[in-house]
């Protein structure tokens, strides 16, 4: 299925607090090579960019405890502005995906998401840095 999609030597973070939801992007995106790392809240994202990781791409979930998304979002465009931030919510509504750009991400998925639609949004993010 992700035949078309080669990530080797390319690192995502996920950013989810949700084992299952972490696990399943895991196991969907294996085939295209990338590196991926889980953050299970904001703060260890936020942590992890702070301390110099280096990273391709990050896969924000929106809804979490403590720090959410859009702030956790904010954070990381301080410290670093040219990582790409995909949001990824279950609240599919009009607002929800303007306070995700207004936050800072540069795109935006909702849940369930769709694998071949997240591979784009991926690979289009990838080929730009």
């Amino acid at each position: 299925m992700n035949d078309n999609y080669d990530f080797k030597g390319k690192r995502i973070l996920i950013v989810d607090d949700e084992e299952t939801n972490w696990l399943l992007l895991k196991d969907s995106l294996e085939e295209t090579h990338a590196e991926m790392q889980w953050a299970r809240i904001g703060q260890e994202a936020i942590d992890l960019i702070a301390s110099g990781e280096r990273y391709d791409i990050i896969l924000m979930d929106i809804r979490m405890p403590i720090i959410d998304g859009f702030e956790a979002t904010i954070r990381i465009k301080k410290l670093n502005k040219n990582i790409p931030i995909i949001a990824q919510t279950a609240f599919a509504i009009p607002e929800e995906q303007t306070n995700c750009i207004e936050a800072g991400c540069d795109d935006y998925i909702s849940k369930p998401i769709e694998i071949m639609e997240l591979l784009k949004i991926i690979d289009r993010y990838i080929k730009k840095a």
